[in-house]
């Protein structure tokens, strides 16, 4: 058994190093595939009880510096005393903390319970399904897992279309387990030969899969035969705190305006537009369309913006049902397609079980309580068939394997990040739907009210990018691929097949440690 000092400051360790290897904490990517021994280590040693006490730790020291901007939605936007956001931050990390202590519980079993070879898959399967599992429960909230934090390092996330970023991530997972069994604890040589050569296939093998997609990619992307568009993006870097007051509304639209006007003054003007989610702090039924119409048929392009919508359900009743809407505006002055957003943001963009929490609908008073829509048909303009993702939905994989199945082969991420203030949660954003990418083999739009916008090639690469709170616009050829990767096809189940195998692989080494059929060795 450890130390008291031992055991705490073990954990505090992964988590501080997971942190640091994410944006915001420093991007010291290669601190993931170390970062988990120290907890590895602890839970070995330790009764399960104990094990679990180390999970809670490290999960604590992890998602309170990630998650602080959840301080700076609620308190600055939100409305509510700084204590009370604190506390929702405390609140928001134990949640997410309750995954890494059934990992820590879990995997104790799997290290002392099973074969070290068995244990060096279980390990990493276990961590990927509970992932999995939190992306899922409660509407989801699969917040920079691990595999996101390798965002800028192309060369290492091509598995994603595959295996998906669950697979990136257990690769990390994989790495750590394999030096914690070859460094932390004594094995006979054979042992170890047959760990190193578990880890040459796996890591070997995920590294020239890399290598050669990337190089496939690169040349594809670039071949002078590839389908593209060109697309502008504009950041208009629209105050928040007056966004929605009535006085600013004629002045945005302006702002968005002459940032677009610039762009099609280019030689080579791009054939759409694309403004952030809610460019339009209006409903577009109005005479305020009238400027927007005159500058696409001028423009001879297609305008793709946010904006809430309503439509009215029963005339009767005056019900009514509101949505954060995408749509499509022809040179004709027409719209050629919308979308609605299918995926909302709880207590952001409606209350659940708002009839048993009266008190919680205040946080959705500035925005309006919404409706959900679903995914349907891409919006089309010319060869461009575009999955729409809002905001939140760019973090939920399974969305944009939806809309690659509809047919989009180019996805746009529209968002207003400027809740987050200057926090590391719009590089977060960056990050995940990077990510998003190279599952699907899509190239990506993002265009954010107060950045980070970006354009995002198929292979992963960030081809250009705005900095954060300043007006930018920009405009580059965007490749639309219509492959359909094996992560769209099959790969997507990767990650709950993780999460039955380490179901089944913790019963059996719980069987196995209580039989006593498998010794295990102390730690050095």
């Amino acid at each position: 058994m450890l130390s008291r000092f031992r055991f705490f400051i073990l954990p505090v360790v992964t988590g501080a190093g997971l942190w640091l290897s994410f944006p915001g904490g420093g991007e010291l990517w290669p601190l993931l595939f170390v970062a988990l021994i120290p907890l590895l280590v602890a839970v070995r040693s330790e009764s399960a009880g104990r094990a679990a006490a180390a999970g809670l730790i490290a999960g604590l020291a992890h998602f309170l510096p990630l998650l602080y901007w959840i301080v700076i939605v609620l308190g600055k936007y939100g409305g509510l005393a700084w204590y009370v956001s604190l506390q929702a931050l405390l609140l928001l990390a134990l949640y997410m903390s309750v995954y890494v202590v059934v990992f820590a519980a879990f995997a104790r079993t799997i290290l002392l319970g099973l074969p070290a070879v068995l244990a060096l898959f279980f390990v990493p399967a276990l961590w990927v399904g509970l992932d999995w599992l939190r992306g899922v429960l409660f509407t989801g909230f699969p917040w920079m897992d691990l595999g996101y934090g390798l965002y800028r390092i192309p060369l290492l996330v091509q598995i994603a279309d595959v295996a998906g970023h669950h697979g990136v991530t257990f690769v990390i997972v994989f790495a750590n387990t394999l030096l914690l069994l070859l460094f932390g604890i004594r094995r006979r040589i054979a042992e170890n030969l047959v760990l190193v050569g578990c880890g040459i296939c796996l890591l070997g093998g995920a590294g020239l899969y890399s290598s050669l997609r990337l190089a496939e990619m690169t040349a594809r992307i670039s071949a002078p035969e590839a389908a593209r568009m060109k697309v502008g993006i504009v950041q208009g870097n629209i105050d928040q705190s007056i966004k929605w007051s009535p006085d600013q509304q004629q002045i945005t639209v302006e702002t968005y305006l002459a940032l677009t006007a610039s762009l099609m003054r280019a030689a080579s003007p791009p054939d759409l537009v694309v403004w952030p989610e809610t460019a339009l702090p209006f409903f577009p039924r109005n005479e305020q369309l009238g400027p927007l119409k005159m500058a696409v048929k001028s423009g001879d392009m297609a305008l793709l913006t946010g904006a809430p919508w309503y439509e009215i359900v029963d005339r009767q009743s005056k019900k009514v049902k509101y949505y954060n809407s995408a749509f499509l505006l022809a040179p004709d002055g027409g719209f050629a397609g919308k979308y609605f957003k299918s995926h909302l943001v709880p207590f952001g963009e409606y209350v659940p079980m708002k009839k048993l929490l009266p008190f919680l609908a205040p946080l959705v008073e500035a925005v309006g309580d919404f409706s959900s829509g679903t995914i349907d048909r891409p919006l089309v303009w010319h060869e461009a068939k575009a999955g729409i993702l809002i905001c939140f939905e760019s973090v939920f994989p399974e969305l944009s394997r939806q809309w690659v199945l509809a047919g989009a082969n180019i996805l746009v991420n529209l968002t207003n990040d400027a809740w987050y203030g200057k926090s590391s949660a719009p590089q977060h954003s960056l990050a995940m739907a990077v990510l998003r990418a190279v599952e699907t083999r899509r190239s990506l739009i993002r265009s954010a009210n107060t950045g980070i916008s970006a354009f995002v090639n198929p292979a992963g690469g960030i081809e250009e990018r705005s900095g954060l709170f300043e007006p930018w616009a920009a405009a580059r050829e965007a490749v639309l691929m219509t492959d359909t990767t094996i992560w769209v096809r099959f790969g997507h189940l990767f990650a709950p097949f993780c999460l039955i195998m380490a179901c089944c692989g913790t019963a059996v080494g719980r069987r196995l440690k209580h039989c006593g059929l498998v010794r295990c060795r102390q730690l050095n």
